[in-house]
């Protein structure tokens, strides 16, 4: 069994004199990071652009990628901008993404960075490669500009998808959609750049799948057939979770659902061509709300809240076995929390991906829960807490003084000023073939370093990190821990050899 280890952090929560976290160098500094800590894995949310909310989990496309990670300093290297065009006010709290702020005064950099570019072959090879989405992608953000408002709301022979209608606005719109093209292109080209100097380090990019999709997105739009959508492209049923842990009253997404029959009669393409975009992205991709494949819970459109949902049946291993005679051995981890029944544990035995293992989750003194450290075994991934969870020390911070006293007796702690790394230790020790922990619990960040909380709140998707708090003592102190509990053992005795051979 190969143990391997990683830190889960999104690419906005880097640090950049420039508002959000982008590809450029602070990117680099953070692989470099990982290659000093031992590190398999770099896990980031998903990364395609947002809309409503910030959420990563709302985009506008699943294919497009958001044009805000774009760096700069990159753009001023290839000569598209000037230093000078890049001096501003960006904010001056580093520790949180301002996004009306970046949203102002990005997209005119973005736009001049454009004006500056001559189309090459690279250019032209990447529009024909990604031509089935790119095109509609590209036109929808144009148009979604000029209407400013939901596809739904747009003229009926646009929102109809008339060809007539779309020809003409294709020429009346050509260079916003020209721009839009360019940018996705310099996000593939960043990102590829950074993702092949991560693998020469011998790190892998771990990204994430929303199961859904916006519904006003150029998803919807493009391909309505493959949704469950009325004769004007609203949502008949919408999704979300049952009443739990996270909220009383359920949570309402309201996200389209899919038409899962229509997708079976056409061979799932649409799912198809979403995976092998993500698998040209990623190295292991992780899907998020894995439960909904095998039966996913719809509430009526128009309700206010999910308690009046019912659960339908999902695709099961026939979308599984599609995927796979397409596009081989898919490298998943599925993310299997929430209402899990006989029937999505044995959907999980089947598809024989790994689950995960949250340990926040773990600490009841009345039960011997399966999240308890000793219980993460074999092919799963356990983590300290996801991007939707509390910091360790907020977690702790928050719990009640009978599982807080539980928590310090099975960890062998005193207390708050010890958690975090406690945390982070059961993990590593652990059975788990993968351990992760959120970049804030390394830290040992509190609760307002939380990434997001789940439902409407506000302040969700913009905690960064500071500058300075990556340091070669950090470094080494999560390197000597992966080296005691077996993870990553190859790199390690690989830079042993290195230091031998230095020696020397």
């Amino acid at each position: 069994m190969s143990r391997k280890s990683g830190i889960l952090m999104h690419i906005s929560s880097l640090p950049s004199k420039y508002g959000i976290g982008t590809f450029g160098q602070a990117a680099y500094d953070f692989v470099d990071f990982l290659e000093q800590s031992a590190q398999s894995y770099w896990q980031v949310l998903p990364m395609g652009p947002t809309d409503f909310g910030n959420s990563p989990y709302q985009s506008s496309s699943v294919f497009a990628c958001n044009p805000f990670f774009i760096d700069l300093e990159l753009l001023v290297k290839d000569g598209l901008l000037s230093e000078a065009d890049c001096e501003g006010d960006w904010g001056s709290d580093e520790e949180k993404v301002d996004f009306s702020r970046i949203i102002a005064q990005r997209l005119p950099l973005l736009k001049k960075a454009f004006a500056n570019f001559e189309p090459n072959r690279y250019y032209d090879s990447f529009c024909k490669d990604n031509e089935q989405w790119l095109e509609d992608y590209a036109l929808y953000m144009a148009l979604k500009s000029f209407y400013k408002c939901p596809w739904q709301q747009w003229p009926a022979e646009l929102a109809q998808r008339e060809e007539e209608a779309l020809a003409k606005a294709k020429e009346e719109h050509a260079e916003e959609v020209a721009f839009h093209k360019f940018l996705q292109y310099k996000f593939d080209e960043q990102w590829k750049y950074l993702k092949r100097y991560a693998n020469k380090k011998g790190v892998e990019l771990i990204g994430d799948i929303p199961i859904y999709t916006a519904a006003d997105s150029s998803d919807t739009w493009a391909e309505p057939k493959q949704f469950q959508l009325d004769e004007k492209g609203h949502p008949s049923a919408v999704a979300g979770v049952p009443p739990d842990a996270f909220s009383a009253t359920g949570q309402l997404w309201g996200n389209p659902l899919y038409d899962w029959e229509a997708m079976e009669k056409d061979g799932y393409q649409w799912w198809i061509r979403r995976m092998e975009t993500n698998r040209k992205l990623y190295d292991k991709v992780r899907i998020d709300h894995f439960r909904g494949l095998e039966s996913y819970f719809a509430v009526p459109a128009g309700d206010k809240t999910a308690e009046n949902g019912k659960w339908m049946p999902g695709p099961g291993m026939k979308l599984f076995h599609a995927l796979e005679e397409k596009l081989g051995k898919l490298d998943v981890i599925a993310e299997d929390l929430g209402v899990i029944t006989d029937e999505v544990r044995a959907l999980l035995k089947e598809t024989a991906f790994p689950g995960m293992k949250i340990l926040q989750f773990a600490f009841d003194p009345n039960n011997e829960s399966s999240y308890l450290p000793h219980n993460c075994v074999g092919s799963t991934v356990v983590y300290t807490g996801t991007h939707d969870n509390n910091t360790a020390r907020g977690w702790f911070d928050s719990i009640s003084e009978s599982d807080r006293e539980f928590v310090c007796d099975y960890l062998n702690i005193k207390g708050s000023e010890d958690i975090s790394w406690a945390l982070v230790r059961s993990a590593w020790g652990s059975a788990a073939e993968l351990a992760m922990a959120q970049m804030q619990d390394f830290l040992d960040l509190p609760q307002s370093c939380r990434m997001n909380m789940p439902g409407p709140a506000e302040n969700n998707w913009n905690w960064r990190m500071k500058p300075n708090q990556l340091s070669g003592e950090l470094a080494a102190k999560i390197k000597k821990l992966t080296k005691l509990y077996f993870r990553n053992t190859e790199k390690i005795k690989e830079t042993k050899t290195e230091i031998k051979k230095e020696e020397k």
